[in-house]
Order: C-alpha cells, then structure tokens, then sequence
C-alpha cells in the first residue's frame, strides 16, 4: 500500500523537482519530441509561472512526485476559465511513479479547495486529444467533457478539450 500524499503549495526549493518532472512527464507522454521545444522551456520556468499563478504539489514521504497550477479567470495562465471557475493546468506526476494515486489526489484536494472559493461553480482544464491516461483520470474523479469549449493552441492545428466539473 503506498504511504499517503500530502498535497501543499510550491516552495522555491521544489522548483528544480517541478521542472524535471513536468519536462519528464511530458517527454514520456509523447505529447513533445524534445525539451528545447518553445512550450516545453516555457513550462520549465517554474519561478517564472508560480510568480503569475498558484502552484501545488504532491509529496509522498517527503519527495515531490507531482505538480498542478491553478488559475481564475484573468490571471495570466487562466486559459478557458469562466468567472466561476477554476481552472487547472499541467497536472503532471513523475513518470516513476504515475498510477499510484498522486494524480487523484492533487485532483480531488482542487475540486474540495474550489468548493471553498466565494463564486467558484465549476472547475475546469483542458487536456491534448490524445492524452488518453488524463482523460480516464477526469472522467474517475467527475469531470464531464465540454465539447462546445474545446478550442485551438493559437497559431496551430493542435486542439485542446474541455472538461468541468460542477461544484
């Protein structure tokens, strides 16, 4: 039985585990060929995000394995969130340790956080069309496509999907 996952906000100190596990959980995803890919270093730059945005992670005994980052509407990694929402985005666990709970668990302490917001009604993320894994996660923990939101990454041909949940 896996010992327990504590979900806490992002310190400095795990910046570095952050950015290599959301370098590697993407890479072993397939969803970029390679670290040096725009978004990629963009993601990476951890401080610069949890300067513009809230971020969490998942520690299981003592280790980060785990990392999400939050959003309302019109902050700046605020994507499709609606006024009543909060949104999530680059959920990611360490490719050595995904299935083991951490995933469920940073999700379920968002819908339970979001609960308590004054306003919030609804969570939301959007997730790759072909992140199949993700999409079995959402659809455990609740959440409900929302196709009329799906949408286009600016510039490109790579549609992005919709989930919410209600709250």
């Amino acid at each position: 039985m896996p010992s327990q996952i504590l979900i806490r906000p992002a310190v400095p100190a795990d910046y570095d585990t952050i950015a290599r596990i959301t370098r590697d959980a993407y890479l072993a995803a397939g969803y970029f060929e390679s670290a040096d890919h725009p978004y990629m270093r963009q993601i990476q730059d951890v401080a610069g995000r949890h300067a513009k945005a809230t971020i969490w992670v998942a520690e299981r005994d003592s280790q980060v394995v785990g990392s999400v980052t939050l959003a309302v509407a019109g902050e700046p990694y605020a994507d499709i969130a609606r006024s009543d929402e909060l949104e999530f985005r680059m959920l990611v666990v360490d490719p050595a340790v995904q299935r083991s709970g951490a995933g469920k668990a940073m999700v379920l302490a968002i819908i339970e956080h979001a609960k308590a917001l004054p306003g919030v009604h609804g969570v939301a993320l959007t997730t790759g069309m072909t992140w199949e894994s993700a999409h079995g996660l959402y659809r455990k923990t609740g959440f409900q496509r929302v196709p009329e939101r799906d949408w286009l990454v600016p510039d490109t041909d790579i549609k992005l999907l919709v989930y919410r949940q209600d709250l």
